[in-house]
């Protein structure tokens, strides 16, 4: 049996420690069970998909068309590492699939991407309702017949309780309209202009005559109503007053008629088109239609059942997080390597003249060219680098008459262009002529900024000295002239030296306009500037940059020419583009001629621009430098110096130079030589070419650079024949550069020294050797000095010049040839793979990595090598991190990571080796350093652990094996040992290294997740436990968080529902007899079989009784998990078809619901407080999800097995409305998982659901946009919600409808079923909710009528109340539904009764207007006033109610709702004044004696008020009216049984009714008016009532301080708890009895109960003629108002002031200061006055004798006095004798307290004092207060001395003898009657006597430091005796004193 103290009891006990549960043996249950799983329907939820895990080749994309490796490359290679970069640019992607990895993340990641609705669906509430539209009265209760008459008139203010005078008439404007219903309505308003809301309205179908009454005002008027009550009214002129009496009882005498005919015709029925006629426009047809039809009950609970599922939401699509969808938390996808992304343009060469042009071709169309051919040559230059950041980029754009000039030149040495026309040859597919003169070329820069420039650098045909060349273009004369000479030298010396170039010019211009890359498209070239011969460097362009940048730039010499180059972004549809190998780019079109290439970017070596190679590149770049021959003596000329650059492969004599060189333009695009530009006559030249060439794939020691050196004759002889040709150029040198050295290419900045001659073996001469000239034929110029400098800037993917890893992989393929492996070796190779630069490192990653794991998977034995292995890899993968280059890692282990084979037999798999490995490295204390980095970076080892299992498995065919036996037994022992080694790291050194912690725990988790898919299953699940188990549940927060992402990471395993088993588990006969609740909850039995959701569950449940943080992160973790599962798409078809018509959700939420359970259940054990509003709002959203998602069968199944254990239990029994299971198909098995029971809407409130109405994100945006995104998915929740719950509870009372009738639906549950329903009109729901809201409440009033009509009031008047609120609303739809269930309520408590009578719901209707009236909550007048036209509408068009008296009672019931608003507009104006508001709430009571439920309503009102302003006296005794009211009707009800049977009656404990209450207060005899007339007919008071009622006074009079009254309420409850037996109550009360009287006796003592301050306050505001009126009918009135505490006469002057100067204005309300009595006459009839005066209760000499407490004259006082002092002369002030006092006692017309804080004087009496009598009055009050002071328990010294000194010391105060010489002196008190000087001489006495006993009293308690004081006063005291003695000539006795000790004898 289900019950939930068991439950409570484990929670109890789960928050002492988290218990341990082994998890069962999964594969052994499967194989066990296999029969049960595979003939279950729902199969797919237990069985693990097959072909889960695939492995599959990825083709690598590529840019180029074909790949960049050459297809010879592999054999060509002989070096390891060469072979292993082809292979890595080659290969194509190998890469493990998981099928179902989309949802092994959190939701974020699930394939399903329709989280949130493509259109969110807008909720109408009522606040979103403009205020201004519905309140126009244009459409004033849809007026018919519009208005009938207007006009100004005088209107009495409405107030039964007062007498209607002239001066209480205020001017208004009047419109009387006709309604739809024909009623007749009379508004008034301030002025013509219809306000939103009117002042006042009269319902005319309430009056039954109008007559004149002119002594009233001139032309007024009176309409009386049915109930006795008048309007008066005023006209301005007779005519009008004649035209509204006639116009007023034309409409009374037609209400009379269509009153009587009613009656007649009651038997008629009425045409169907009356609806049509007479409903509002939006009703007529769809409220007949629907509204009426659903007043007949035709509605089922099936019916509405399927309205709400009409486009239903998922709740969790408007969850702040869905709606988010942050993907910040998330790792983006691996992406695989791409080449380097950098920022691109083109560049296009379209034109260079310069201003020497001829027509040098027949062909019209070339037009002018240049005179001889020019050659550009491109480059960008880095001013902030300081350096040339590309290749050079060659362009000829001389035109073919200008080129033909050079074919002339057939000089040998340039064989290599030779032939090249000869045949078509093709590059990569494309013919080489297509590349020949390329215009365009893309250029990247990585690093963009404003300082880069474009170069360009001009060339033409050796001729001879720069300024020689240029001097002709600079001059401006004859230009034609010129031209043609130019033009004939430039012949002859292409013919001759075509070949040769030489400087002539340059050019630059900006590239970008920003460091974001944005082209500088305005930018120009400059001029070209010609070049300097002694700046030709790289560097000077460097500094002729900086120089051009400056505005001062004319030291350079500029040369006129126009050179058209555009910079231009790439277009999206750019074709036709090689790479800078000439390997042509996607896409490509090969018959296209207009071909452009990618310049080479030279990256400046920068660590964090490097990136892993992926293509194929393998370039040199040599630039040639410097030439120091100036010194040489060795060659007679050597000044035209040319360098001629070869790459051979031979030193041989017969050697040739390899074809590798890249070409010029016009050229073969790869050549032998290549030749730098001449500088004429300069015996030192400097040279800025770059020579390009393709290296071999294989290199090797012959490889090398050889430069030639030529002296090239300039000499022109025109005469000259071909013999003269050899003259041309003579050898001058030679010099060469081995390109390795050992094995690595030298790239440094090198220089040679030259040779004159080139012996065959020269690369044999090396520095050393350089003057052992030996055999060898070497003769070195000046001395074999470094005379040439020469550049080398590699470019390769295949060679790296790091000499660690050179060594590594030599000696990897030594080894890897069958050398023998040297002990040791290895191990330091790898270890010096640290000292790796860290852009090698990254360059060649892929490559590197591969060998490692290789190198670790061949390990035989040797541990050490597995070990530094593993820390090299670990050295790699942090660099990579530090970088933050961890995605090359990624991308390297999903695509090219691939675990090979080991090459011996008796070696391990990658990820077996690797384990042992990890494990050893973090059990070595001493490297701390390595084992954290292991532990930050551990991702990389597990993912490649995993990516190593997936591939044993797949390729050795091993996952077809069970799972037990696919990995052996030492890698199971070997992972569980790593796991071992990780735990202390993360649970012991978390502060430490958090960092670290949290990653490892992290990947851990990811790794296991993996194993699950891989492993044997129980085998992870021990893991996971064993892990789980180092946590404790004190862990500090950062513990408690690692645990919840290890789990929540595990949980989103994609097959988490098989892995949790959600099938039942059979048990022992005997068992499930004994435990049939042993799935219901989270038993150790249930973690083991469910073992995932289990530990998760229990873990959560530890949490939530933890802080903030902890319950927060646990609560995510679920909701989280369960948004997953909601969202997940495979399970969609898993639901029961009753879910379809929602948005299906998966049957796999199962395992959260526990928890939430158990976060609900948390405030039965005080535990709900510390849960905040998030936490409740994500609780119940997964809460309410749940319980939308499961099927009705399972929720019934709970309720009927809690049945026996709560639903008998009265008042205990909460809804249960919770049970998880997993639906099947049609037959009813269940899939119990964590089946438990939610406690819904029990002891949590109600409210707590609608948390999630107004709990509103607190990370929501601010923005205008934001927040109304924000509402619009708040009203969606809000209304998934009660559609959620309406759901249920109909369920609910279908399934319970008996249990909820019983005792006619009198009970707890009911009543809790009742307030879900009614908690949703209290709480503002969309216009959506409320009408299926409406909908279930009609089905509900239908299914229990007895619950409302039958018994106690309580159901019927809370739904009235709620109903008659939303008959205000402004939302239309809702007004009208809320109409139509009022007529239903109505119409079937008429056919409960068999058709007599609604009495109740009449009753309760007006009682309920009223309650809306008191609490000012009655707003919308007009559209409440719309709704009864409705109600009105419906009974008039009721076929079936035609025939009764039912329509005439609906309209009656009507009129009187519409008399009681009469009282709205009054009970408005006066909201912010308490007292006023009181007056008019308390004349309403005091209306309403015959009906004592309407009275009842106005004291609870009015206490409302009270408590709400802290007066908490008068609240008490509202209470106590209210409680002597319901007594009273007990009395009288038990008078009647007793006149009828002997029977037990509920009155007879209360055979005096009210007056039981009579010691309390004397104002209850108001309750014996009760009138016995049909007001009683349907009241349910009770004993049960009284006594709820009796106990609120209780608590109402302790929270007044008024404890002694507390026991005169107890003697009224104790015999009723004595005859109930109830002695646990009566113990309780005596308890409180105890209590207060014992706060009774600490008042006493300490005084320091104050019971309140009274002020009598009168008003004053209207002259007799003027139209001028302030207080209206308090003008002239005198009141004594209560006020709290010690109110200061200044405090309650502010406050009034303040008041009423908002009423009227803060300059027209003044204080009227003095305390005499007003002529009202002398006032201001401008302004409003008020007098407030303090007051004293006043009790006679006899009463004050009987009221010897402090409170008991505080209570019950209706009598108070002040005095007002005057003198006989009329002055101000006068001497003693002169000084009269007028005292003036006021009786009020109640008692204090009263139900009101002010009470109207109804009584006043003055008295005039004598100048003796004031005498005596002050000696007599002197007396009174030394005796007080004297006779208290406690002393107060200070109060006391104070007073001593104010009588005793005459030089302070000489106030009682000033007394004693004006009265009793010889001369004076002959003057005075006898009997008033014996009077005062004896009030002397007792003064003197009081004097003795304080300064006795004084005495004893002074301490040392107070006696010279005290001497003083008693020196005074002395004085003072004497001097009194003198004058009345008596001597002071013992009498007088009171003792002997104060004054000695001798003294008088």
């Amino acid at each position: 049996m289900f019950h939930i103290c068991n439950f409570l009891h484990h929670l109890f006990f789960l928050q002492e420690k988290t218990k341990v549960v082994e998890p069962l043996d999964y594969e052994n249950v499967i194989l066990q069970r296999r029969v049960q799983i595979y003939s279950d329907p729902l199969r797919d939820l237990l069985i693990f998909p097959i072909e889960d895990v695939s492995v599959s080749l990825l083709c690598r994309q590529r840019r180029t068309v074909q790949s960049t490796v050459p297809e010879d490359a592999l054999k060509k290679a002989q070096s390891l590492f060469v072979k292993e970069c082809i292979k890595t640019y080659s290969s194509d992607w190998f890469v493990v699939n998981y099928k179902y990895e989309e949802y092994s993340g959190d939701f974020r990641m699930l394939p399903c991407k329709s989280f949130r609705p493509d259109k969110i669906p807008s909720h109408v509430f009522e606040i979103d309702e403009d205020f201004e539209k519905d309140e126009d009265s244009s459409s004033l209760c849809s007026q018919k017949g519009g208005v009938i008459k207007q006009g100004w008139l005088h209107k009495a203010n409405v107030n039964s309780t007062i007498t209607v005078t002239m001066k209480v008439f205020k001017r208004r404007y009047f419109y009387l309209s006709q309604l739809t219903d024909g009623s007749y309505i009379l508004n008034s308003y301030k002025d013509e202009k219809i306000s939103k809301e009117s002042k006042g309205c009269i319902f005319l179908d309430a009056c039954n005559d109008v007559v004149q009454c002119p002594k009233m005002r001139r032309y007024a008027f009176e309409l009386k109503t049915i109930d006795k009550y008048s309007h008066y009214l005023a006209a301005e002129t007779e005519q009008e007053m004649e035209e509204w009496l006639v116009t007023l009882r034309k409409i009374i005498q037609s209400n009379t008629e269509s009153l009587v005919q009613e009656k007649k015709d009651a038997v008629e029925s009425v045409q169907g088109q009356f609806v049509s006629k007479h409903l509002p426009p939006p009703f007529s047809s769809r409220m007949r239609a629907v509204c009426l039809e659903k007043c007949y009950g035709r509605e089922t609970d099936q019916l509405n059942k399927l309205s709400r599922n009409d486009g239903r939401q998922n709740i969790f699509s408007f969850d702040p997080e869905v709606q988010r969808l942050d993907f910040s938390g998330i790792e983006p996808d691996v992406k695989p390597f791409e080449e380097k992304c950098s920022r691109r343009f083109v560049v296009c060469c379209q034109d260079f003249s310069l201003n020497l042009l001829a027509q040098l071709s027949d062909r019209a169309e070339e037009g002018p060219t240049n005179v001889e051919p020019f050659f550009l040559s491109l480059a960008l230059f880095d001013l902030k680098s300081n350096c040339k950041i590309s290749a050079d980029f060659h362009v000829d754009l001389n035109p073919p008459s200008v080129r033909e000039m050079l074919l002339d030149n057939s000089e040998p040495r340039a064989e290599g262009s030779q032939g090249h026309c000869a045949g078509q040859s093709f590059v990569h597919g494309v013919p080489e002529s297509c590349l020949h003169y390329i215009k365009q070329g893309v250029f990247s820069v990585t690093n963009p900024h404003a300082e880069i420039f474009l170069v360009a650098r001009v060339e033409k045909v050796l001729q001879g000295s720069i300024a020689h060349c240029v001097e002709p273009y600079m001059k401006n004369s004859d230009p034609g002239k010129t031209a043609q000479k130019v033009h004939k030298v430039a012949k002859q010396v292409c013919s001759r030296l075509g070949q040769y170039r030489m400087p002539f010019g340059w050019a630059a211009r900006p590239v970008f306009k920003d460091s974001q890359g944005t082209l500088d498209a305005d930018g120009k070239f400059s001029p070209l500037y010609k070049q300097d011969s002694g700046k030709l460097s790289n560097e000077d362009m460097l500094k002729l940059l900086a120089e051009y940048k400056k505005p001062e730039k004319t030291k350079l010499q500029v040369i006129p020419a126009q050179l058209n180059i555009i910079i231009k972004d790439i277009p999206l549809d750019f074709t036709n583009c090689f790479t800078a190998s000439y390997v042509p780019i996607k896409p490509f079109e090969k018959a296209s001629e207009d071909v452009a290439v990618e310049v080479e970017e030279l990256v400046p070596e920068i660590a964090k621009y490097c990136y892993p190679f992926t293509v194929y590149k393998n370039h040199l770049y040599v630039y040639p430098l410097h030439l120091k021959y100036e010194n040489q003596k060795v060659f007679a000329k050597a000044r035209n110096i040319a360098v001629c650059v070869e790459f051979r492969d031979s030193d041989e004599a017969d050697a040739r130079p390899l074809k590798c060189i890249y070409g010029k333009p016009g050229g073969p695009l790869l050549t032998t030589t290549a030749y730098a530009a001449v500088l004429h006559h300069n015996q030192s030249p400097e040279f800025y070419d770059e020579i390009k060439i393709e290296l071999p794939i294989h290199l090797h020691q012959k490889h090398h650079l050889l430069f030639t050196f030529y002296h090239v004759s300039c000499e022109i002889n025109t005469k000259a024949t071909s013999k003269k040709q050899d003259t041309v150029e003579t050898q001058v040198g030679f010099s060469w550069a081995p390109l390795l050295k050992d094995g690595r290419i030298l790239t440094l900045e090198r220089h040679l020294p030259v040779s004159s001659c080139l012996p065959p073996g020269y690369l044999g001469l090396g520095d050393t050797d350089s003057r052992k000239v030996g055999s060898m034929d070497a003769k070195w110029v000046d001395g074999a000095k470094p005379l040439f400098k020469i550049r080398i800037h590699l470019d390769s993917t295949i060679y790296t010049q790091d000499m660690h890893l050179h060594k590594f992989f030599h000696y990897c393929q030594l080894v890897q040839a069958g050398a023998k492996e040297v002990p040791g070796e290895l191990v330091k190779y790898l270890k010096c793979l640290h000292a790796m630069e860290i852009q090698v490192m990254i360059q060649f990653l892929p490559v590197i990595l591969m060998q490692l794991f290789r190198v670790l998977t061949n390990v035989t034995q040797e541990d050490e090598v597995a070990v530094n292995c593993t820390m090299v890899l670990l050295h790699i993968v942090s660099k990579c991190h530090e970088e933050g280059l961890d995605h090359y890692l990624r991308s390297f282990i999903k695509y090219v990571f691939r675990a090979e084979k080991p090459s011996a037999k008796q070696a391990r798999m990658t990820h077996e080796i690797l384990v042992l490995a990890m494990a050893t490295i973090l059990k070595q204390s001493a490297d701390f350093l390595a084992i954290n980095k292991l532990l930050k970076y551990s991702w990389f080892f597990f993912e490649a652990l995993a990516k190593s299992m997936a591939m044993y498995l797949l390729e050795e065919n091993k996952i077809k094996l069970p799972r037990g036996q696919r990995f052996p037994e030492s890698y199971q022992h070997a992972l569980h040992s790593l796991l071992l080694a990780i735990i202390p790291h993360v649970t012991i050194r978390y502060n430490e290294i958090p960092e670290e912690s949290r990653n490892v725990n992290f990947s851990l988790a990811n790794f296991l997740k993996r194993c699950l898919t891989f492993m044997d299953r129980g085998f992870v699940f021990n893991l996971i436990n064993d892990y789980i188990s180092g946590f404790s549940p004190k862990d500090p927060k950062l513990l408690v968080e690692y645990k919840f992402e290890f789990l929540q990471t595990i949980c989103n395993h994609e097959h988490y529902i098989p892995l949790n088993l959600p099938m039942t588990f059979s048990k022992p006969k005997l068992q499930r007899v004994q435990d049939t609740n042993l799935e219901y909850s989270l038993t150790d039995e249930y973690c083991r079989h469910h073992f995932l959701v289990g530990m998760l569950l229990r873990e959560a449940s530890v949490a939530l009784q933890d802080n903030y943080d902890i319950r927060y992160t646990a609560i995510s973790v679920l909701k989280n998990l369960l948004i997953k599962h909601a969202f997940d798409n495979r399970y969609q078809h898993k639901v029961r078809p009753v879910l379809r018509p929602g948005p299906p959700g998966p049957a796999s939420v199962t395992p959260v619901s526990p928890q939430i359970r158990r976060s609900s259940m948390r405030s039965s054990m005080s535990h709900c407080s510390r849960l905040d509003q998030f936490e409740i709002r994500t609780l119940l959203m997964c809460y309410l999800y749940i319980v939308k998602m499961i099927s009705e069968d399972t929720v019934f199944l709970v309720w009927h097995q809690a049945e026996a254990a709560s639903l008998n239990g009265v008042g205990k029994f909460s809804i249960l409305l919770f049970l998880h299971h997993l639906p099947n198909a049609e037959k009813c098995k269940e899939r119990i998982l964590p089946i438990s029971a939610l406690r819904f809407f029990g002891s949590w409130s109600v409210e707590h659901c609608f948390l999630l109405i107004f709990c509103l994100s607190t990370d929501a945006g601010t923005s205008e946009a934001d927040i109304v995104h924000q509402a619009l998915l708040e009203g969606n929740i809000a209304t998934e919600v009660c559609l959620t719950v309406l759901d249920t509870i109909s369920f609910f009372t279908q399934s319970f409808k008996t249990q909820l009738l019983s005792n006619d639906g009198h009970n707890p549950l009911m009543k809790k079923v009742f307030d879900i329903h009614l908690a949703f009109l209290k709480n503002g729901q969309s216009e959506a909710a409320l009408k299926h809201v409406f909908a279930s409440l009609r089905a509900f009033i239908s299914k229990f009528p007895s619950a409302f009509f039958k018994g106690r009031v309580n159901m019927c008047a809370a739904l009235c109340y709620e109903i008659l609120k939303c008959c205000t609303s402004k939302v239309s739809s809702t007004r009208n539904e809320a109409s139509a269930l009022l007529y239903l309520l109505m119409r079937n408590n008429f056919e409960f009764t068999k058709r007599r009578t609604f009495l109740r719901t009449h009753l309760q209707i007006i009682i309920a207007v009223s309650q809306l009236i008191a609490d000012v909550a009655l707003s919308g007048g007009t559209r409440f006033q719309d709704s009864l036209l409705i109600i009105n509408n419906f009974a008039n068009s009721d076929r079936p109610m035609k025939a009764t008296a039912f329509p005439s009672e609906v309209k009656d019931l009507t009129k009187r709702i519409r008399t009681v608003l009469m009282a709205t507009a009054q009970m408005k104006e006066h909201e912010k004044d308490p007292e006023m508001l009181v007056d008019l709430q308390y004349s309403l009571a005091k209306s309403y004696a015959s009906t004592p439920e309407l009275r009842k309503t106005w004291l609870d009102s009015m206490a409302k008020i009270h408590v709400k302003n802290g007066d908490f006296s008068e609240a008490a005794m509202c209470y106590v009216h209210v409680a002597a009211l319901v007594a009273e009707f007990l009395h009288r009800k038990s008078k009647c049984r007793l006149s009828g049977r002997h029977r037990e009656d509920d009155g007879g404990l209360f055979p005096s009714g009210c007056a039981a209450f009579r010691k309390i207060t004397p104002n209850i005899d108001e309750e014996g008016a009760m009138k016995e007339d049909g007001g009683m007919m349907d009241v349910h008071y009770s004993e049960e009532v009284l006594v709820e009622l009796l106990e609120q006074c209780i608590d109402g009079l302790w929270k007044a301080e008024r404890y002694e009254t507390i026991s005169e309420v107890s003697k009224l409850i104790i015999p009723i708890y004595e005859k109930r037996r109830e002695f646990e109550k009566l113990t309780q009360l005596y308890r409180t009895l105890h209590g207060a009287y014992a706060k009774i006796l600490e008042v006493m003592h300490t005084r320091k109960r104050l019971l309140g301050t009274f002020f009598r306050v009168a008003f004053y505001g209207q002259a007799k003629f003027s139209e001028t009126t302030f207080f209206e009918e308090e003008d002239g009135k005198e009141y004594v108002y209560k006020e709290p505490k010690l109110t200061g006469l200044s405090e309650i002057s502010f406050r009034l002031l303040k008041l009423y100067g908002e009423k009227f204005g803060s300059e027209t309300v003044k204080i009227i200061q003095d305390s005499n009595k007003v002529n009202i006459k002398d006032l201001d009839p401008k302004y409003a006055h008020i007098q407030v005066t303090y007051v004293k209760p006043y009790f006679e000499d006899k009463e004050m004798s009987e009221r010897k407490t402090e409170f008991e004259r505080n209570h019950n006082i209706n009598r108070f006095v002040f005095e007002t002092p005057y003198t006989l002369s009329g002055k101000k002030h006068g001497s003693v004798e002169e000084q009269c006092k007028k005292r003036t006692i006021l009786t009020t017309l109640n008692s204090f307290p009263y139900v009101k804080k002010r009470i109207p004087v109804n009584y006043e009496h003055q008295v005039n004092l004598k100048p003796i009598d004031v005498a005596t009055d002050e000696i007599k009050d002197k007396t009174a207060e030394l005796q007080k002071l004297c006779s208290a328990g406690d002393v107060d010294m200070i109060q006391l001395q104070l007073k001593l000194q104010g009588c005793v010391s005459v030089q302070v105060n000489a106030g009682p003898l000033a007394y004693a010489r004006a009265f009793l002196s010889d001369s004076q008190s002959n003057k005075y009657p006898a009997k008033k000087v014996n009077e005062l001489k004896e009030m002397f006495r007792k003064f003197i006597q009081a004097c003795g006993i304080a300064l006795e009293l004084n005495e004893r308690l002074i301490k040392e430091d107070q006696v010279e004081y005290h001497e003083g006063l008693k020196s005074n005291f002395q004085d003072m005796v004497k001097e009194l003695s003198d004058i009345i000539h008596e001597q002071a006795s013992e009498n007088w004193l009171g003792t002997e000790n104060v004054i000695t004898p001798h003294v008088l």
